[in-house]
């Protein structure tokens, strides 16, 4: 029997071993949307512990920090290990126009959502035009 080695096969596995080992945090996808008078963000975060998740808010800055733990399973032969572990991590500037005393987070099925509402000053208002006409004249 002829066996021939492909030495290639297995550069992706490889390669992402070796990045893997990097701490480096990893990145989350969003969804960010405003939906009235608030800005909605979603991030996912399948398989994380909810108690790892920490929103913070420095100034105008939005921070999002997580951590996935890696399965430690002993004396199992992984045939593929795709779930990454180690921290992720976003950040956001928020702009003068929204409400950073009312911002809210929940998590729920793996996704994290961040509330964050506009402020009064920011929403559209009608503004009144005075004219001349409209103004009495006072006589002494």
């Amino acid at each position: 029997m002829a066996m021939s080695f492909d030495p290639f096969s297995q550069l992706d596995r490889f390669a992402a071993s070796v990045l893997d080992s990097v701490r480096a945090p990893r990145l989350m996808p969003v969804d960010l949307f405003r939906d009235g008078d608030r800005y909605v963000l979603h991030a996912d975060l399948p398989g994380i512990d909810p108690g790892s998740i920490d929103v913070d808010l420095d100034g105008g800055q939005l921070t999002i920090r997580a951590q996935r733990t890696a399965d430690s399973r002993e004396g199992v032969r992984w045939l593929a290990r795709e779930r990454g572990a180690g921290s992720f991590l976003r950040q956001f500037s928020l702009g003068d126009g929204v409400d950073l005393d009312a911002i809210s987070a929940s998590y729920e099925s793996g996704v994290l959502s961040v509330i964050i509402p506009v402020s009064e000053r920011a929403k559209p208002r009608k503004i009144e035009v005075e004219s001349s006409d409209n103004r009495q004249s006072i006589t002494a």
